[in-house]
């Protein structure tokens, strides 16, 4: 019986060998050395290892889905609502595991890493994908014992990674649960994601990501705040930021004058996201995942999405969110089609986000699915 650490939230680490890279690793040969999987768990893993649920996290969230802020995790767990004791994913039943996704920058091997000259990889890590995500997460299952999970939850950037080993590995995933995401990355979300990595790769600090050993603490994190303000907008809404802020100013501040002095509304919010990812994100992850979402497409190689879907021998649960701009909720209903599956919707404003922001109707579907499949 394999059990979590003493307290919830704690990061645990799992060295899982040489991981085969769907592109390759320019310099090292076909394999990323020596990969290391960063992980949280909750609850208890019974004998037979029956009642494991793989949680997988959104783009800039992490292993830490569940828990407060402590050392290590400047914010509450992302989903803190849905994973715990008597909550919608209930510990005291289910043995949750949350990994890092690959490429990462808490803990899971990822630019800032080493590579095997004891350097950090840094211009030099490869091109990764969602494909290879989900090879180091069926590498981790192996590490803790679990032949197959009984679910696997995936929201946003984790919705690709859980389709992706519903369709590489079906015998592995019992149910799996497809929250904001579709089969394949779109022209609008390939924009949205390349103009964002332009406002990194063009800061005068970015240095072609050897940024690490400068050693008077420059970065290009102008350029990241950049990249997270357009990404922010896309997780929202267009009446949820009208509703929210309209064309207001921020408290006090002026916008009209002589001379410019304060900001709207908006700009203020967008200000705060971007200061909030400066404090736990590195810029080349953001610009590693962003290319991994850039490549998304389970048909690539597999004859086409509905080829793909076919694959797929898990209870398949797949939740589109109302609103959402970035994933809309046609894509889900691409999925639902290939698939002969209903689609879920979460009804909110908010857009993208909602899976963060409705938890308890999220956490609704996710514990039926979980109770059902």
């Amino acid at each position: 019986m394999w059990r979590s650490g003493d307290e919830p939230g704690n990061r645990q680490f799992a060295q899982v060998g040489d991981l085969a890279l769907e592109a390759g690793v320019t310099g090292w040969g076909a394999l990323l050395p020596d990969a290391v999987s960063c992980f949280e768990t909750w609850g208890t893993l019974n004998s037979d290892a029956s009642n494991a649920v793989m949680v997988l996290h959104g783009f800039t969230a992490d292993s830490h889905a569940a828990g407060p802020a402590d050392t290590g995790h400047p914010e509450a767990g992302w989903w803190d609502g849905v994973i715990g004791p008597r909550k919608w994913i209930d510990t005291d039943k289910w043995f949750v595991v949350c990994p890092n996704a690959l490429g990462g920058c808490q803990g899971t091997t990822g630019p800032a890493s080493l590579a095997p000259d004891g350097r950090p990889w840094g211009s030099r890590w490869p091109v990764t994908t969602i494909r290879d995500m989900a090879t180091l997460e069926n590498m981790l299952a192996d590490h803790l014992g679990i032949a197959r999970w009984h679910a696997v939850v995936g929201v946003s950037l984790g919705g690709m990674r859980a389709l992706e080993c519903a369709i590489g590995t079906p015998s592995r995933v019992r149910n799996a649960i497809i929250i904001g995401v579709g089969a394949q990355a779109t022209a609008e979300q390939i924009a949205f994601q390349s103009i964002q990595m332009r406002s990194i790769t063009e800061d005068p600090d970015w240095l072609l990501g050897d940024y690490y050993e400068v050693g008077d603490g420059r970065g290009p994190v102008r350029g990241m705040a950049q990249a997270r303000r357009l990404g922010h907008v896309t997780y929202r809404s267009e009446l949820e930021l009208h509703q929210r802020f309209g064309n207001r100013p921020q408290g006090t501040e002026q916008t009209l004058g002589p001379t410019r002095s304060g900001r709207f509304g908006i700009e203020s919010y967008l200000d705060y996201a971007a200061v909030r990812l400066e404090r736990r994100f590195d810029p080349n992850t953001y610009l590693a995942i962003n290319e991994a979402m850039n490549h998304h497409d389970v048909g690539r190689g597999r004859g086409g999405v509905h080829a793909a879907m076919q694959h797929i021998t898990a209870e398949l649960t797949i939740v589109g969110l109302e609103g959402d701009r970035l994933y809309p909720i046609r894509l889900q209903r691409e999925l639902a089609f290939h698939s002969s599956k209903p689609l879920e919707t979460v009804y909110s404003i908010v857009g993208h986000d909602a899976f963060l922001t409705e938890d308890s109707l999220t956490g609704e579907l996710v514990k039926r699915a979980l109770e059902e499949g």
